[in-house]
């Protein structure tokens, strides 16, 4: 009973680094399960059970990374991270370091890394941990570790954008954003757009790719604004909501069920990308999923190829 009440006060922690090696919450969930399964097993109680549960939740996400990105080389079309809904772990201290981490601008900078240098990062940059406790974790030497963070960070800070909003900017303009999607109006969606806006889109091979891959302020105001009636009149509904700590919206059809989701990358004043996960594999965690096929065909927005 006390182990078992141990680990659930760890439960949040430890998906959370598990999902930030992983960038999967399905993934995540199954890791953070293997390592309830280890403690059980455990004969010895750990000195420390944070930082026993939070070293076996680390290999168990280094080594299910490592297949992932066997798996992830043959994916079909653009990766993005599952979408997150609420990240389960909260630190005060550390409020900045966890938001930006989840975001999927940053999952993706840390798809760049060795799995290794992934886990160091996340343990170390993200959640705080003392070198000797991320050593212990990825089975390597503190001064490697250190060696391994450096490399880490150099590659993220090389990556990031150097202008962002903080989440109060972030919010009004998506607020702005989703009202002028909601009228269908060009010239307000064309006003909040950076003049290089794209939208991306992960579908896996396994639904549409609607809208993917069309840049420009003019064109994708022109994309959006077409979206919207049509799927409103067949009862699909916008959802905006924060996802993986960005401003972003769930879509839905007329029964609820999630055809894809939203974020927006805030630069400069302006949304520079729009990327949707429309992956049906990808959204079970967030409810029902929808056949987007059938959705968007409805809407008359696409047509199955063949």
């Amino acid at each position: 009973m006390r182990r078992a009440e141990e680990f659930e006060a760890l439960r949040p922690l430890l998906f959370s680094i598990a999902y930030r090696v992983l960038g999967s919450v399905s993934e995540a969930e199954d890791a953070v399960q293997e390592t309830w399964l280890r403690y059980q097993r455990s004969a010895t109680d750990p000195a420390s059970t944070k930082a026993f549960l939070s070293a076996v939740v680390t290999r168990v996400s280094i080594d299910v990374l490592r297949s992932a990105r066997v798996r992830r080389e043959a994916y079909v079309g653009l990766w993005f991270p599952e979408p997150l809904l609420d990240d389960p772990y909260e630190d005060p201290e550390r409020s900045a370091e966890l938001a930006d981490s989840v975001s999927t601008a940053a999952l993706l900078l840390l798809e760049r890394l060795s799995p290794l240098e992934r886990a160091v990062f996340v343990l170390r940059e993200v959640f705080g941990f003392g070198f000797a406790d991320v050593a212990s974790a990825v089975g390597r030497s503190p001064a490697a570790c250190r060696q391994l963070a450096l490399r880490a960070r150099r590659h993220m800070d090389a990556g990031r954008t150097r202008f962002t909003a903080d989440l109060r900017e972030r919010e009004e303009l998506a607020g702005r954003f989703f009202d002028a999607f909601r009228e269908g109006d060009v010239d307000g969606l064309r006003e909040l757009l950076a003049a290089d806006a794209r939208v991306l889109g992960d579908s896996g091979g396994k639904a549409p790719r609607w809208g993917a891959g069309v840049s420009g302020a003019d064109r994708v105001a022109r994309l959006l604004a077409a979206l919207r009636p049509p799927f409103t009149r067949i009862g699909g509904i916008v959802e905006p909501r924060r996802l993986n700590g960005q401003p972003g919206a769930v879509f839905r059809d007329r029964e609820g069920r999630v055809v894809n989701t939203w974020t927006l990358d805030v630069h400069g004043g302006r949304i520079q990308t729009i990327r949707t996960v429309i992956n049906p594999d990808k959204l079970a965690h967030v409810g029902p999923v929808a056949d987007a096929w059938a959705v968007l065909r409805e809407a008359g927005l696409t047509r199955r190829p063949g």
